[in-house]
């Protein structure tokens, strides 16, 4: 149980932000206990998890607090996991938190981010087919925008070949806190994944119904508050999934992977056209496995080149990038550390790094109701 604070070391410690959820540790009720005298602080803080692979992150998060505040006690921070009933009062605490419009939201099984204020931006990674690359493409675009500042999230919709967690070199399980599913997080993207659920070698047998049951807890009992992004890696083609997302999350936005040949962006052309037809505005293409460049310099163009232009002509939106064949960039997602953070230098990072700036620059979609007109 978490023990009443003095009102200063209260104040100090609820800077401290628990990374998994975003909220300080006082208000989660996380510090078991607090004692200080002869120039000594003693700690106990709760973990949400065992293993809890951020606590060194959390203890230096408390260290550092304490120092800046001009404390000068020597200060020694244990920290054990959480039993059954203090993840349940967890759990509590997160709900308390939540506006009346966010309640209300999770009542009517909507997810917390759609209320009416929210500036979440929903971006849907989109593609006609498989094999495009479209799960590095959302992995990598993640990170780029959580390099920028941003909160981001990634919903790794695609049921029947989840990847994502593996690609982002997570291995902490979602903690579950009361009713909510805590996404973990690794290279400051926190991920949410079927793939946690089930082992890499388990087929994914299901009809419509329990795919659109799935997207909707992933969707409202994931707790996704206070996120600047959350991208959706999409599953090929213009299946249930995809009707699903419009249904849940009308706000959502498209952007469609394709490579450069002329097939690959017929198929993809069709994606975006099921976008379009439930609404959901398409706002970029990304071509992916444009060119492959040599050690010495030569460019050549595998799998042709015109493909990501002439899509984005036809569809009126505009070619956000190009990213190339790189060898790092496969290693990238089998080690699980993706070229973003590994290679921040390479063609292919400074590509998804460009990506991320215009998807920040463009802005959220205008929306148009058509029952407000001027007469």
């Amino acid at each position: 149980m978490a023990q009443r604070l003095d009102p200063e070391l209260e104040l100090v410690l609820s800077k401290v932000i628990e990374p998994y959820t975003g909220l300080d540790i006082v208000t989660l009720g996380l510090v078991r206990y607090a004692k200080s005298g002869w120039g000594k602080l003693a700690l106990e803080i709760g973990l949400l998890s065992d293993p809890y692979e951020l606590q060194e992150e959390l203890r230096h998060s408390v260290e550092q607090s304490i120092a800046d505040s001009g404390s000068k006690d020597k200060v020694r921070v244990s920290m054990s996991p959480l039993d059954e009933d203090e993840l349940e009062l967890v759990g509590n605490h997160l709900r308390e938190a939540l506006t009346e419009d966010e309640m209300s939201n999770l009542e009517q099984r909507k997810p917390i981010f759609s209320v009416a204020d929210s500036k979440t931006r929903v971006l849907g990674i989109s593609s006609g087919k498989g094999g495009v690359g479209k799960s590095s493409t959302s992995v990598n675009l993640a990170v780029a925008l959580a390099k920028l500042g941003k909160k981001v999230g990634v919903l790794d919709a695609d049921v029947y070949g989840f990847s994502i967690p593996k690609m982002l070199g997570i291995n902490q399980p979602p903690v579950v806190l009361g009713s909510f599913i805590v996404p973990p997080l690794a290279n400051g993207v926190h991920c949410m994944s079927m793939g946690f659920f089930l082992t890499e070698d388990t087929p994914v047998v299901w009809r419509g119904p329990m795919l659109h049951k799935a997207l909707e807890q992933f969707l409202v009992d994931v707790y996704w508050r206070n996120y600047d992004f959350i991208l959706i890696d999409m599953p090929p083609g213009t299946g249930d999934v995809a009707l699903s997302l419009g249904e849940m999350v009308p706000k959502s936005e498209m952007y469609v992977v394709t490579t450069p040949q002329p097939a690959a962006e017929r198929v993809a052309q069709r994606s975006a056209y099921a976008a379009k037809k439930m609404k959901i505005p398409i706002r970029g293409i990304i071509e992916n496995m444009s060119h492959f460049l040599t050690p010495s310099g030569e460019t050549y163009e595998i799998f042709g080149k015109g493909g990501g232009e002439q899509l984005a002509a036809e569809l009126d939106v505009p070619l956000l990038g190009k990213i190339p064949i790189e060898i790092a960039l496969r290693d990238g997602g089998d080690i699980g550390i993706p070229i973003s953070i590994s290679d921040p230098t390479s063609e292919s990072s400074r590509a998804f790094s460009e990506i991320a700036k215009k998807i920040v620059e463009i802005g959220p979609p205008r929306r148009y109701r058509s029952e407000l007109k001027i007469r």
